[in-house]
């Protein structure tokens, strides 16, 4: 099986479904954003800091995986079975930042991204979550789009902020503070 198909050279792809449309539409630019967010959460999972939680991040790129199948569907055309997410997986989310919070320091400022290249990876794909999440927010606008997934891409966003102040804590690197200037 050959990977090219030559069937997106005249800037269209198919939906689930087999909708053909332009690959600047909207849903498009969502669920690219979503593979995006996976490719860093993948970087992550590579972090050595990250060892014992690699078995957490691999399951958000699973779920990363159904929203960018329910994103990739025509919700009018698509008969195909697609994975749903649950609210487990929210809640699953909640419950390891809870855990993670319970041995940080209470956040009293604002913290800049970066004090280690691994902790500004989590920052990189916090900040691609929250455009995932606009996006996804703006499709719902005109689109039928899964309520748990704008629920999952707000929660997922808190966890990698949550993730990178444990990061900073794991590897010993400062936290810095933002100090706005008045």
């Amino acid at each position: 099986m050959k990977i090219y198909t030559k069937t997106g050279d005249q800037g269209l792809t198919s939906l689930i479904g087999g909708t053909r449309v332009p690959k600047s539409d909207l849903r498009i630019d969502c669920y690219g954003t979503v593979d995006e967010l996976n490719s860093y959460i993948g970087l992550l999972r590579d972090q050595d800091v990250n060892a014992p939680r690699r078995g957490l991040l691999k399951e958000i790129q699973d779920r990363l995986f159904t929203i960018g199948s329910s994103l990739a569907s025509d919700p009018e055309k698509s008969k195909m079975k697609i994975p749903d997410l649950h609210a487990e997986d929210v809640t699953l989310l909640e419950r390891e930042m809870d855990a993670m919070n319970e041995h940080l320091p209470e956040l009293r400022m604002f913290v800049l991204p970066g004090g280690h290249p691994s902790v500004s990876f989590a920052h990189v794909a916090r900040c691609v979550c929250r455009r995932a999440e606009r996006l996804v927010i703006g499709l719902r606008e005109d689109s039928f789009v899964a309520e748990l997934v704008v629920v999952y891409l707000n929660r997922l966003s808190d966890y990698l902020f949550v993730l990178s102040r444990q990061m900073a804590h794991d590897l010993g690197a400062e936290e810095v503070t933002w100090k706005p200037r008045l």
